[in-house]
């Protein structure tokens, strides 16, 4: 059923979804549904109703629908990192790693990415749309508590410590890191729905190369020692 698993704090669900069959159905079902729907009309009983099982049965595994989110984004996260750490294993020069980190960070999601049935391309755009959701909250504070951030934590903090490596004199490396992730998502976002926010144009076959090259001239510009 899944190929691969990827360890997610236990605070996220109620009953771990990757040990079950109906578990994992709530998880890639979910993600085609939020993509579709939109994070606001997502309910549980829609969910329920795609995948032919009840209400309660969702909310055996999560809390509520914010939980299943968090879950997305943090699935989404520990992914992109084990991708950085798979294509950097043998590479030292830290250009080099962060040039292959941003290339990551900002390519298209293939639909096949996931091997264990995660929709790719649905689970970026929920990651585009939504990902702001999951701590622009009341209980953001608590969340945190729990560690449930750490992965897009992580993230940051990886490619902090190229920037630090290339110029241990930029005083800012997690505040750039964290408004240049917060850009890549806005950026596409805008060509998308609101193109006279941004130069880059919505084209399959051109505005992930133009984000590429719009983080990577911001990076270049900001860190040079």
């Amino acid at each position: 059923m899944v190929s691969l698993s990827i360890r997610l704090n236990a605070s996220l669900y109620l009953k771990d979804p990757q040990q079950s069959a109906l578990g994992w159905r709530i998880v890639t079902e979910g993600i085609r549904l939020i993509d579709r729907l939109g994070f606001e009309n997502f309910t549980f009983k829609k969910l329920a109703e795609e995948i032919g099982s009840t209400e309660a049965s969702v909310y055996r595994y999560f809390e509520n629908k914010h939980r299943l989110l968090l879950y997305l984004i943090d699935w989404y996260w520990t992914w992109l990192e084990y991708q950085f750490d798979y294509f950097t294993t043998n590479i030292n020069d830290p250009r080099e790693k962060l040039k292959i980190y941003i290339n990551l960070l900002t390519s298209e999601k293939k639909s096949d990415l996931y091997s264990n049935g995660i929709d790719g391309q649905a689970l970026n755009r929920i990651m585009m749309a939504e990902f702001e959701k999951t701590y622009l909250t009341k209980q953001v504070d608590k969340d945190n508590q729990e560690g449930v951030f750490l992965p897009f934590k992580s993230v940051c903090k990886k490619i902090a410590g190229l920037i630090r490596q290339i110029n241990p004199a930029f005083p800012y490396p997690h505040a750039l890191v964290s408004t240049l992730i917060l850009s890549a998502n806005h950026q596409l976002f805008y060509a998308e729905h609101l193109p006279s926010l941004t130069e880059i144009q919505f084209n399959p076959k051109k505005h992930y190369q133009q984000l590429n090259d719009f983080i990577g001239l911001i990076l270049n510009k900001v860190i040079q020692p």
